[in-house]
């Protein structure tokens, strides 16, 4: 168990994991005539300062694992430790649900609390390359530009934790690699962890510090796989015959 910060947040482990699941069981519909079990015996850590990427089959269970750990969803045997609520995560969806009647930088702004909206935030805006759009609405903005702010609204919380669902999908190739390119930055600089949710396996190879595999339903660990190779020897030829290996050791999660 991690002790508690000065701001209330949880402490790292000796390990490096800002954050330990382990899902036991999790099922819909238990007192029901049909139930559906989503979870079993899932149990995983989010790393400091490391990209963990989640990778599993349509309707395996993930979504449902993110509603748990976000503190969504309590009713699971298990545990997520810290509490979702003191463990300092932020979330970027798929859809950036962005408010379309505020600017850029009002919607950034309204996710943090509200002792803490007048902060500056010029060096975010500028990481993000979001500075020349803070005024725009998000009608005026590319899928790629509403996720950056999506990321921004995410980053300006200063989480611990960092959870991606799916972040670069339905991007073109530059616009795709662009955002890869800001999250691995973030992690650099502030040194959080962050579990991203992804079907694309060379999307993960590419970016990732780790790989968690996971069955069909009911989701549980298949495997755990670390990436050693720094990210910037990581060729298209590397992460092929990666993809290649991984396939066929684990044909039922991804493709040959």
């Amino acid at each position: 168990m991690s002790d508690a910060g000065a701001d209330g947040r949880a402490v790292t482990g000796p390990d490096g994991a800002a954050l330990r699941v382990e899902i036991v069981r999790k099922v819909y519909g238990g007192t029901g005539p049909e139930p559906v079990e989503a979870v079993r015996g899932l149990a995983f850590t989010v790393t400091t300062g490391a990209i963990t990427c989640l990778i599993g089959p349509s309707g395996a269970g993930k979504t449902t694992t993110l509603r748990i750990l976000l503190g969504l969803d309590p009713d699971y045997e298990g545990s997520v430790t810290p509490p979702p609520d003191e463990a300092g995560i932020a979330m970027a969806f798929q859809e950036p649900r962005l408010l379309p009647w505020r600017t850029v930088e009002q919607n950034v702004r309204l996710a943090l609390p509200r002792p803490a909206r007048g902060q500056n935030l010029d060096a975010l805006f500028e990481s993000l390359g979001l500075a020349p759009w803070r005024g725009r609405y998000p009608g005026a903005l590319s899928l790629g530009m509403a996720r950056r702010v999506s990321l921004a609204r995410a980053l300006a919380q200063k989480p611990r934790i960092l959870i991606l669902d799916e972040p670069f999908v339905s991007l073109d190739d530059n616009a795709a690699a662009a955002l890869r390119g800001l999250v691995v930055a973030a992690v650099g600089t502030s040194g959080m962890g962050v579990l991203m949710v992804t079907h694309n396996v060379a999307e993960a190879l590419e970016i990732a510090d780790r790989l968690l595999l996971v069955s069909g339903r009911p989701a549980s660990l298949l495997g755990t796989i670390p990436l050693d190779r720094p990210r910037g020897q990581r060729d298209r030829a590397w992460i092929e015959a990666n993809r290649a290996s991984l396939a066929g050791r684990f044909p039922s999660v991804i493709a040959g």
